[in-house]
């Protein structure tokens, strides 16, 4: 029975969205193909009409995760405080693919430290554009500075053993972010 091109894209759109969510919540090594295709729902034969390997898989879901990780619909400070928040760093597979995957991606082939690489330009843009709304005088030093210090205390919140260290690891970043940014 033939799939129509919308079904495909479904399919894909599917494939892609629980790749994106294993893939943050595991790590890229910790997934494999079978895994992804059971969680979308399909058989394991169906991967190659959309992928052509893993790491093809891996790029495209990376991507597909970054396009769709924005703070458009308030203030950077309303980003700030969800970003830095318990909740985002409790859900690591609903949450930012930057914090969750950063520090493996150097393993990973060059489509995927491209695709993560042009997120990071598209966020950095998206906070400097922000910043500019406010005024902010330098506003490309204050993005890098806030984007790298959030995404670096969301994944430092989520290595450690502590609670209340976790808990502070965010507060403090929010509040020198704060004090300094926004």
């Amino acid at each position: 029975m033939k799939v129509s091109r919308e079904q495909m894209a479904e399919n894909r759109r599917r494939i892609l969205d629980v790749a994106s969510r294993l893939f943050k919540d595991k790590g890229f090594d910790a997934v494999s193909v079978a895994e992804v295709m059971k969680a979308a729902g399909m058989t394991h034969g169906g991967f190659y009409g959309h992928f052509t390997s893993k790491d093809d898989l891996v790029a495209q879901a990376l991507a597909h995760a970054l396009a769709a990780d924005s703070f458009e619909d308030g203030t950077f400070s309303d980003f700030v405080r969800s970003y830095l928040a318990p909740r985002h760093r409790d859900n690591p597979g609903n949450g930012c693919p930057t914090a969750g995957l950063a520090a493996a991606i150097r393993h990973q082939t060059p489509a995927a430290k491209a695709a993560l690489a042009e997120g990071l330009r598209t966020q950095i843009a998206r906070i400097e554009q922000a910043l500019s709304d406010q005024g902010s005088a330098d506003a490309r030093c204050a993005a890098i500075g806030s984007w790298a210090a959030m995404v670096g205390a969301v994944i430092l919140a989520r290595s450690v053993d502590d609670p209340q260290l976790s808990d502070e690891v965010l507060e403090q970043t929010r509040a020198w972010i704060d004090a300094n940014v926004g």
